[in-house]
C-alpha cells in the first residue's frame, strides 16, 4: 500500500523556509513570499485576495419581484441549479482545507486558505439568493436535492467517492485524483448552471442573481487555474506517478464527467427559452478541453476547441476590469485593476 502522507507540521525551524516539495517535502512553515519554490504563485495569491466581495452587497429587490413572474420551468430550474451549486460548493471549503493540511509548501497553504474562504462565501450566497425569493420550506427543499434527486446523486457519485477516499487515505495518488475532480468542479461542473442564470439576465430577468453568479464565476476561474498549476507541480515533483495508467484515469473520468454533466443539463434545462441543449453540450466539452490544457494534458474533444456560447463572456466583464453590466444595476468589477488581472476565455 502506498505510504500515507502525514499532516504537515506547523513549524519546524530545522527545515528551510523555501519548501522542498508541495506535498511530502520539507519546510520550516515560515512563509516568505519573496522566497518560494514557485514565485509566480504570489501573483495568483494576489489575484485571489483581490476578488473580495460579500453576498449582501448585491441588491436582490428586483429579483424578489421577478421570481413569481418566471415560468414554472424557469422557477424549477432556478431552484434545482441553486441546489446543485450548493451541493458542489459546500464540500469545497473542507476539501481545500484538507489539501492545505498535507501541503508542505506554506504558499500552497495560504492560497488554499483563501480558496476555502471564498467557497464558504459562495455557499452563503446560495442561501442568500434563495432566502430573497422563496419561503424557508422551498429553500430547504432546494438544499435537499443533493441528497435526494436521483439525477444529481448519479452525477455527483464519483466526486463524492474521490473526496471521501482522499479524506480517509491521504496519499499522493489520492491528492492528484482529488485535484483532477476539483479541476472538473471549478472549471466544468458549474458552467451549465452559470449559463442558465446568464441566459435569464440576457432576457432581463433575475439580474441580481446573475451578478452574484458572475462574482462566483470569476473566483472559480482563478481556483481552476491554481488547481491546474498545483496538479502539474505535484506530478513534476513526483514523476513516478506520471504514468499512462494515471493519464488514462484522468481522461476516462473527464469523459464520464462530461457525459454526466450533459445528462444533467438536459434534465434541468430542457424547455428553457434561449438555451440550445446541443450548444450547451458543446460548451461543456469545450470547458473540459480547457481544464485538461490547464493540467498539461491534451484535449479529448477536438471538435470543441472554440467556445460555442461566446455570449456568456459578457457576464464576466470580458475580463478588462472596467465593464459595468448593461442593466446598470451595479458594476460587476470588483478587482483592482493591475497587470495581474486577466482571465482566460470562458
Amino acid at each position: 500500500m502506498e505510504n500515507r502522507l502525514t499532516v504537515a507540521k506547523t513549524l519546524n525551524p530545522l527545515n528551510p523556509n523555501k519548501s522542498t516539495g508541495v506535498f511530502g517535502g520539507k519546510s520550516s512553515g515560515i512563509l516568505n513570499w519573496n522566497d518560494i519554490a514557485y514565485p509566480h504563485w504570489y501573483k495568483m495569491y494576489k489575484r485571489l485576495v483581490g476578488n473580495y466581495w460579500q453576498a449582501d452587497e448585491i441588491n436582490m429587490t428586483p429579483d424578489v419581484k421577478q421570481f413569481p413572474e418566471l415560468t414554472e420551468k424557469e422557477q424549477d430550474a432556478y431552484l434545482k441549479i441553486i441546489g446543485l451549486l450548493s451541493t458542489l460548493d459546500a464540500p469545497q471549503t473542507r476539501t481545500a482545507l484538507l489539501i492545505s493540511l498535507y501541503a508542505t509548501d506554506p504558499s500552497v497553504q495560504s492560497i488554499m486558505a483563501v480558496i476555502a474562504q471564498q467557497e464558504a462565501v459562495h455557499n452563503e450566497s446560495y442561501s442568500y439568493v434563495l432566502s430573497s425569493v422563496v419561503s424557508l420550506d422551498e429553500q430547504n427543499e432546494s438544499f435537499e436535492l443533493g441528497r435526494k434527486d436521483p439525477v444529481l446523486l448519479k452525477r455527483n457519485s464519483e466526486i463524492v467517492k474521490q473526496y471521501n477516499d482522499f479524506a480517509e487515505n491521504p496519499t499522493i495518488e489520492n491528492i492528484l485524483k482529488t485535484l483532477v475532480y476539483t479541476s472538473l468542479l471549478e472549471g466544468m461542473f458549474f458552467y451549465s448552471g452559470f449559463a442558465f442564470f446568464y441566459n435569464l439576465a440576457r432576457h432581463n430577468k433575475m439580474v441580481g442573481t446573475s451578478t452574484m453568479v458572475s462574482y462566483i464565476n470569476k473566483d472559480e476561474l482563478e481556483h481552476g487555474r491554481f488547481i491546474g498549476e498545483l496538479f502539474r507541480a505535484t506530478l513534476a515533483e513526483n514523476p513516478e506517478y506520471n504514468t499512462k495508467e494515471l493519464t488514462d484515469w484522468v481522461y476516462d473520468h473527464f469523459q464520464k464527467s462530461v457525459e454526466l454533466e450533459i445528462e444533467w443539463s438536459r434534465y434541468v434545462l430542457e424547455g428553457i427559452e434561449g438555451i440550445d441543449l446541443e450548444e450547451m453540450g458543446g460548451y461543456i466539452k469545450y470547458r473540459a478541453n480547457k481544464m485538461l490544457r490547464m493540467m498539461g494534458l491534451s484535449e479529448v474533444y477536438p471538435d470543441h476547441v472554440e467556445n460555442p456560447m461566446k455570449w456568456v463572456r459578457a457576464y464576466v466583464d470580458n475580463f478588462d476590469g472596467t465593464k459595468t453590466d448593461f442593466f446598470e444595476q451595479k458594476s460587476r468589477q470588483y478587482t483592482k485593476t493591475s497587470d495581474m488581472n486577466g482571465f482566460d476565455d470562458l
